[in-house]
């Protein structure tokens, strides 16, 4: 009993130490805790290292954020070496598709798209959503901003060019 008493106070005293080993954010100099400035930075890290292409349609320009996959680092490239432009035909009243002129790594999965995505077919196509579509595609990325998106791609076959946005 008596050994059951000096252990537990020992007991108690280690738990409270342990406790008291919190993960409070720390203050740096400026008086900004150091978890929020990593979380900024980590923010900021994930901004610049976003796969981005500026696309244009008459006289839209779009910013388009790509998907981190082989078929985006594929078309990335083929944006650094010279801008891509592309004939698309509209298809169904939801979409706009047009030939790539090459293949480019494939990861289909079945997906439900909502306009502004465009996604890879087949391997060598490119598809422009205004509408909806459930299908196996390769996602490439989405239209950051919608506005005028509907107007650019009209009602008839358009040509879009995607260059390097910087």
């Amino acid at each position: 009993m008596k050994v059951t008493l000096l252990i537990l106070p020992i007991f108690l005293f280690a738990a409270c130490l342990s406790s008291c080993n919190s993960t409070r954010p720390t203050t740096n100099e400026t008086g900004s805790s150091t978890n929020e400035n990593q979380e900024s930075e980590n923010e900021s890290n994930e901004d610049e290292n976003e796969m981005k292409l500026k696309l244009e349609i008459k006289d839209y320009e779009f910013d388009v954020t790509l998907e981190e996959n082989d078929a985006s680092h594929e078309l990335v490239e083929m944006a650094r070496n010279e801008q891509i432009t592309i004939n698309f035909e509209d298809y169904g009243g939801f979409e706009k598709v047009g030939p790539l002129g090459r293949s480019l790594t494939t990861d289909n999965t079945r997906i439900t798209t909502k306009p502004g995505d465009i996604v890879l077919y087949q391997g060598n196509q490119i598809v422009m959503f205004y509408g909806s579509n459930t299908w196996s595609y390769t996602m490439l990325g989405h239209v950051d901003d919608l506005t005028y998106w509907e107007e650019a791609l009209g009602d008839d076959d358009v040509v879009a060019t995607f260059t390097l946005l910087e």
